[in-house]
């Protein structure tokens, strides 16, 4: 079946505008031409439909592209490794901006202005901004922090930088991913094998990193302390890091 673009809005539920968006992110394949008209076939439709129903679960439209890029070389494991990512990465529905300030207790303004910096990707749903599960839990652990009195302008700042360098690791983590399991040995000819390595891996990298930096920030701190001759300040942190347990749940 042919569609205009006017005709393939209107079946995929989506206004022509976010259709021709989609186009120029590269995220649907460009139409065939008859003269000056544009003609977009099933495939557009399907990919248009998928985007949304993605959309719906919380990816944001980079993650989608990166799931859109990789059907291209993934086959048999390709819907359960997405079932995966849905389940591990989002899988807990979607907020509007109004619904996650009221969930996590914080200023609207706020969420605002981690937006703003970068630190929160909302996805579009039908037009609208919504913010995932994943995005909860940021702000409510913000809110934590600013409550001990950190200034909300420095705490951004120190934030986008640790994003910047999260964002590169993690590019890197995914490629290792890719060459040393999906892409290795007997597990790529067995999606049940890559699934159980993403959700096996998935929180142990998690709680590695987080332990990591716990440990960092603790020897820094206590590194400070002793270079300062602050002796009662390091006997009263040596007890709580001491007495300390980091929590790292996931889901």
């Amino acid at each position: 079946m042919e569609y205009r673009v006017e005709e393939l809005a209107t079946a995929a539920g989506l206004r022509v505008d976010t259709v021709r968006f989609y186009q120029g992110k590269g995220l649907i394949p460009p139409p065939r031409r008859q003269g000056r008209t544009a003609v977009y076939g099933a495939l557009h439709l399907e990919r248009l439909r998928r985007i949304r129903a993605l959309l719906k679960e919380g990816f944001s439209l980079a993650q989608i592209q990166r799931l859109l890029d990789r059907e291209r070389e993934v086959s048999a494991d390709r819907d359960r490794l997405l079932a995966a990512l849905v389940d591990e990465s989002v899988g807990s529905g979607t907020h509007t901006r109004a619904e996650l300030a009221a969930e996590a207790q914080v200023p609207e303004a706020l969420i605002q202005a981690a937006q703003q910096a970068g630190l929160v990707e909302p996805v579009r749903v039908d037009g609208e901004e919504r913010f995932s599960g994943a995005d909860l839990q940021m702000a409510r652990a913000a809110f934590a922090i600013l409550e001990a009195g950190f200034p909300i302008d420095v705490l951004l700042r120190l934030a986008v930088e640790h994003a910047r360098n999260v964002q590169d690791v993690a590019d890197q983590a995914i490629d290792l991913f890719d060459e040393y399991v999906r892409k290795a040995g007997e597990a790529a000819e067995d999606s049940a094998s890559i699934t159980g390595a993403f959700q096996t891996l998935l929180p142990a990298v998690t709680r590695l990193v987080a332990l990591h930096f716990q440990r960092t920030l603790v020897n820094r701190a206590l590194e400070r302390l002793r270079g300062k001759g602050e002796g009662d300040a390091l006997e009263a942190a040596l007890a709580a890091t001491e007495s300390a347990r980091l929590e790292v749940s996931w889901r």
